[in-house]
């Protein structure tokens, strides 16, 4: 597979995952949901869920199978954000390895192609979900507010990576937004 294509989110979420819907996820038939944590569930330094995210996975728990799968080798922080969201979690995917992913997508017994990844990086999360011939979703990550002000230099690089390489990222057409339903 051509890097553009292995770069390139099947779907590019305006906002936050908190504006994925029910709707959007059976809109992809999709039954599933692999998620990263850092950024795309809750800020980088943030050791607990918030009353929000709680609300969204009750919410999207009516319509697919959710699991946690983290870069990150913090147990106790991941391990805890997991629990107050009783979901299953891997630690320390080393994403875009595949091999946490894998065992994400056995626990939830599901065809790979009904299981959406869903993260906030193209290197990582969209990567390791477009080797496996999932549904990628890229949202935009959410940052504590003390970060805000500041650039996101890691994630502005790997955009304008993918761009040269071929993959669009930034064309409002493969956007989707809570109005277009």
């Amino acid at each position: 597979m051509p890097w553009n294509k292995l770069l390139q989110p099947d779907l590019i979420l305006e906002g936050s995952i908190l504006n994925l819907t029910p709707d959007i996820i059976q809109r992809y038939g999709l039954k599933g949901m692999v998620l990263d944590v850092d950024e795309t569930l809750v800020p980088i330094r943030a050791a607990s869920a918030s009353v929000e995210l709680q609300q969204w996975v009750k919410e999207i728990r009516q319509v697919a199978t959710l699991c946690l799968v983290s870069n990150n080798l913090s147990e106790p922080r991941i391990g805890g954000i997991a629990r107050s969201l009783n979901l299953p979690y891997y630690l320390g995917a080393a994403k875009p390895s595949r091999r946490k992913i894998k065992a994400a997508l056995q626990t939830m017994n599901l065809p790979v192609q009904q299981v959406a990844m869903v993260g906030d990086r193209l290197f990582t999360d969209v990567l390791a979900g477009n080797r496996l011939g999932m549904f990628t979703i890229l949202v935009e990550p959410i940052i504590h507010p003390d970060v805000a002000l500041r650039s996101h230099p890691v994630r502005n690089f790997e955009v304008w990576i993918s761009e040269i390489m071929g993959a669009s990222i930034s064309p409002k057409k493969r956007r989707f937004t809570n109005l277009d339903k």
